[in-house]
């Protein structure tokens, strides 16, 4: 038997206040962690804004050059002068030879600009010790296997519990038809098991940084669409959904479906379709014929050192 829930605008005004001071909060949190991938892995290739080259540089690396003349081109370029970097990359390019390091004035740089952030107390490479900072000296490989295990397990258990209490606020609106409902609630965490399988796969591969964006961006539409839903039904209920002479508005999924019908979407969507089937058919095959045997040679080569 189905069980009946009260509907967001019948709820009690201190739920109402609990449940938006949860989404005002995660919706601010969202903002800057926007901001903050627009300072970090928006300006990998040094111009502010994300672009292609932004994700192939953040997770392949620039093959082309050091770690840390990526670094120095890109997200770390308003920190030193463009002599300054001049100089570091000069150092990188001749061998980053020890000897060398103070008689080209790196190390002084290095210590002026660098250490007062990249020192052993932070959780980010420490500059004073010269080992690390050779080992930034060799190709940009993009983020280690390492790395990209930490942040995905961090990125799969906050953000899921994040769409989850979304979510359930969400379930208690009743401007949408269950089926629409359920696609709401169950998109973004398809979207974020493909924002992070995008990582592993731009690491093995660029060609796959357009999958980081799309991803990227079908969470962020995902969590806009329930978050506005869910605080007008809360608190602009008459307003937004009934009309002048006190009727209700038709459900907007149901008004939505059918304009969808008419203009040919459902062919557009198996159309859509048909391609994930085939692009899930490449990257199975891609990932057994050669991501695999790429991982078993990088393990392989892990274990011999």
């Amino acid at each position: 038997m189905a069980r009946e829930f009260s509907s967001l605008k019948q709820l009690d005004t201190p739920v109402k206040i609990l449940f938006t001071g949860y989404l005002s909060t995660v919706a601010v949190g969202y903002l800057v962690a926007i901001i903050q991938i627009m300072f970090t892995h928006g300006m990998a290739d040094g111009k502010f804004g994300l672009s292609i080259d932004d994700i192939v540089y953040s997770y392949y690396g620039n093959r082309s050059g050091s770690m840390i003349e990526t670094k120095l081109n890109g997200s770390m370029k308003d920190n030193a002068s463009e002599q300054e970097r001049f100089v570091i990359i000069q150092w990188v390019r001749d061998g980053a030879d020890q000897d060398e390091y103070a008689d080209s004035g790196t190390e002084k740089i290095i210590q002026e600009r660098c250490v007062m952030c990249h020192n052993k107390d932070a959780a980010i490479p420490d500059l004073s010790d010269f080992k690390v900072l050779k080992e930034l000296t060799k190709e940009d490989q993009g983020a280690t296997f390492g790395s990209l295990t930490r942040v995905s397990h961090i990125h799969l258990f906050g953000i899921g519990f994040i769409f989850m209490f979304v979510g359930l606020i969400f379930s208690f609106t009743e401007t949408s038809t269950i089926k629409y409902k359920s696609i709401a609630i169950g998109m973004p965490y398809m979207f974020l098991l493909v924002d992070i399988l995008s990582w592993w796969l731009t690491k093995l591969n660029p060609m796959f940084a357009w999958l980081v964006i799309i991803a990227g961006a079908g969470m962020a539409i995902s969590f806009a669409f329930m978050w506005i839903v869910s605080i007008l039904e809360m608190w602009f209920f008459e307003k937004a959904f009934i009309n002048s002479q006190g009727e209700r508005y038709m459900q907007w999924s149901v008004y939505v479906e059918g304009k969808f019908r008419d203009i040919g979407g459902e062919d557009v969507l198996k159309a859509i379709w048909t391609l994930i089937k085939q692009s899930g058919g490449f990257i199975w095959n891609w990932s057994v014929y050669k991501g695999l045997p790429l991982i078993k040679s990088w393990y392989t080569k892990i274990r011999s050192k």
